[in-house]
């Protein structure tokens, strides 16, 4: 440790009483003749911590002339139809000649900054909060030549799977309002399956883009852990964090993937990802032949995807017949147990529980990148105000994670460890596949909660939602949710009408073979017309 002086200034508030107040809260004690000491060494830490919080942050500059941000202003219900505009905005490359998303029109969830447009993450737990900055997927689009036209409504601080609590409001299913869009990344899936835009930008902490992508009808893919960098974007837990891209067909997936990936110097989960200009041209996946496109793939279902808490038995049957399409294509399907699938979720609620509270209140700490300030100083400290406003599932984070700090001081470390204990699970069934298969979701999406709902009211609707997802947010392999049939609906106010949602399935991957995964999803795709399953 370096002291550069241990001179305080005039004035300076540390006495003997503050260290002995930090010892008391460290459950320690010092011997009286070094408190004088270690009053010092705190005095000039005090000073020093003051000049550097004087100093200006340093934002990076956004070229407004080239990017300029014109029309903003928040949707009127007119133009707003299913609730999932969180703001409107006309943003272009004024210096665009053409481009991978050239003519394209694009969504931004609002977890994600652009600069000068208001950041809402969908919560009234913070409110005033606009980005100074853009993050790097929105100067990508720009650059590719996309047109972006909005920010899109995420679930209250990305915290629900369902889309019932977004501080503006309800995002509507685009198949039959009164039933979840899915979340965290509603609006975004319902802004793709209306055609408002041609894609739009999720994220995905423990199935944000995959569920939403399943509830729309979407096709929404979780890249392998870093491959779209996290630069600009409000974070849950920096290890489970992604960014990826949601369209109505694989092959624009693949295009929008191209335009966003890489790394980007700045953000360190994106640092082993290859340079913006070795990203893989995943479009060539058109080029697949009509004629047994998977010849020599070996495909494997997960088993204990199969049974995960609250799986609809009809859900494994469409999963199945999905999944056996893959032979008519040329690629073999079996079975693969894979025991600590079924801990999966497990695993990832020690992580995003205890690393969620601890990233809210100390920070993110031994990382690389940009931190939105702003941001941070209104998510900590928090007051009465803040925590009256608060969604269920965010006072559950808060909870759950300073109870763990205090009786399960080692909860996270082990966390991590069996993360990358499931990560080596999953890594030794892809050297035998080429590709892993499981539902996306257990059930198909429900109908929302009451607004007046009470707290296990406002969870209850995604009980067991995640389990075949959140796994993935630990293990770090890409993941893409794929539309495969329609089930009807078993309660809320579509029942009498025989109303049909859209069931989903996962396609797994190696860590980086994002093609794979693309192409087995397109050959499906192409000769599948999954509304009629």
């Amino acid at each position: 440790m370096s002291v550069f002086s241990l001179d305080a200034s005039h004035g300076n508030p540390v006495t003997k009483e503050t260290v002995d107040k930090l010892c008391s809260k460290l459950g320690v004690t010092l011997e009286e003749k070094e408190k004088e000491d270690y009053r010092r060494l705190l005095a000039v830490f005090h000073d020093a911590s003051e000049q550097l919080m004087a100093m200006d942050d340093y934002v990076p500059s956004v070229d407004e002339g080239r990017y300029p941000r014109e029309n903003i202003h928040f949707p009127e219900k007119s133009e707003n139809s299913h609730g999932a505009w969180a703001w409107k905005c006309s943003i272009v490359d004024k210096q665009a000649k053409g481009g991978k998303l050239h003519g394209k029109t694009f969504a931004i969830k609002d977890n994600v900054a652009v600069k000068g447009v208001p950041m809402l993450l969908g919560t009234n737990f913070i409110k005033g909060y606009v980005p100074d900055c853009d993050a790097t997927v929105a100067t990508r689009i720009l650059e590719a030549g996309g047109h972006i036209t909005g920010k899109a409504v995420c679930e209250n601080m990305c915290h629900s799977a369902t889309s019932h609590s977004s501080g503006t409001g309800i995002v509507e299913s685009p198949f039959a309002k009164g039933y979840s869009s899915g979340g965290s990344s509603s609006g975004s899936g319902v802004l793709v399956a209306l055609g408002e835009v041609d894609g739009a930008i999720g994220a995905d902490q423990g199935g944000s883009i995959r569920v939403p992508a399943a509830n729309c009808g979407i096709v929404g893919l979780k890249p392998t852990f870093g491959l779209v960098p996290y630069t600009g974007s409000g974070s849950n837990e920096p290890t489970n964090d992604h960014l990826g891209p949601m369209t109505k067909t694989v092959l624009d997936n693949a295009i929008f993937l191209e335009a966003i990936a890489g790394n980007d110097n700045i953000d360190d989960r994106s640092f082993a990802a290859p340079p913006p200009s070795k990203v893989p041209l995943y479009s060539s996946t058109r080029d697949l032949p009509n004629d047994k496109p998977l010849s020599d793939k070996k495909f494997a279902i997960i088993t204990e995807s199969l049974s995960t808490p609250a799986m609809d038995p009809r859900v494994v049957r469409t999963f199945r017949t999905a999944a056996s399409r893959f032979v008519e294509l040329g690629a073999t399907v079996e079975e693969i147990s894979i025991p600590i699938h079924s801990k999966g979720a497990a695993i990832w609620t020690g992580i995003s529980k205890v690393g969620g509270f601890l990233a809210k209140t100390s920070g993110s700490f031994g990382r690389r990148g940009h931190q939105m300030l702003g941001l941070n100083a209104l998510l900590h400290p928090m007051d009465q105000a803040n925590w009256d406003e608060a969604y269920a599932s965010t006072k559950n984070i808060y909870l759950n994670g300073l109870y763990a700090v205090e009786n399960f001081p080692l909860l996270l470390a082990k966390a991590t460890d069996l993360s990358r204990q499931l990560r080596d699970a999953y890594d030794t069934a892809l050297e035998k596949y080429d590709i892993l298969l499981t539902p996306t979701l257990p059930y198909v999406a429900t109908s929302h909660t009451a607004p007046d709902a009470a707290p296990l009211e406002q969870i209850a609707k995604q009980i067991g939602l995640t389990s075949n997802t959140a796994p993935f947010n630990q293990s770090g392999h890409p993941v893409l949710a794929l539309p495969i049939g329609m089930l009807e609906v078993l309660e809320g106010p579509g029942v009498k009408d025989g109303v049909k949602l859209p069931v989903s399935m996962q396609v797994i991957g190696k860590w980086w073979d994002e093609m794979n995964v693309y192409q087995a999803s397109y050959a499906w795709e192409r000769v599948n017309d999954w509304k009629a399953m």
